[in-house]
């Protein structure tokens, strides 16, 4: 049941609602019950949809981020081979204004992609355009084939 659509004020539920977001990241988890930020984030990892393509010399990972600024987006790379993509839609307090129906997701957004052996951690890039955000992996040189080591052998005694 959507309160707003019995006459709430929406700015009086925004702030019932960051009241509970903050009550519930300082709710400490217990092994069997996982925080509600964990299900939270999990919630958030599975409503952001991402392409990964793989080329000869790159992988590149495309996430769609409609109205989402450079400046909130983040890319970082975790555990040396982890890629996480991050950022949060926030809603825009106007005074005044009552909204009448709200279908656009808010909220924290996160992926995480866990990179390939060959991944070139130390060559990623990320560039975000019209609402897309593209990161870019190189790969590692395949490496040098062995070749095989010739011992020398003596006459002996």
């Amino acid at each position: 049941m959507d309160l707003r659509n019995l006459g709430f004020d929406t700015s009086l539920l925004s702030t019932l609602q960051d009241m509970l977001d903050l009550a519930e990241d300082h709710e400490k988890p217990t092994q069997n019950n996982p925080s509600k930020a964990y299900i939270r984030d999990a919630k958030a990892m599975a409503a952001t949809p991402a392409d990964v393509k793989e080329y000869p010399s790159s992988y590149v990972f495309i996430v769609d981020m409609p109205g989402i600024g450079a400046g909130d987006i983040k890319v970082q790379l975790e555990d040396d081979n982890v890629l996480v993509v991050s950022g949060e839609r926030k809603r825009e307090k106007e005074e005044g204004v009552k909204y009448l129906r709200m279908e656009r997701r808010l909220g924290k957004f996160m992926r995480r992609f866990a990179l390939p052996e060959n991944a070139n951690t130390e060559a990623i890039s990320a560039v975000c355009r019209d609402g897309v955000l593209v990161v870019t992996v190189e790969k590692l040189p395949p490496p040098e084939p062995k070749k095989p080591k010739t011992i020398e052998v003596k006459i002996g005694n």
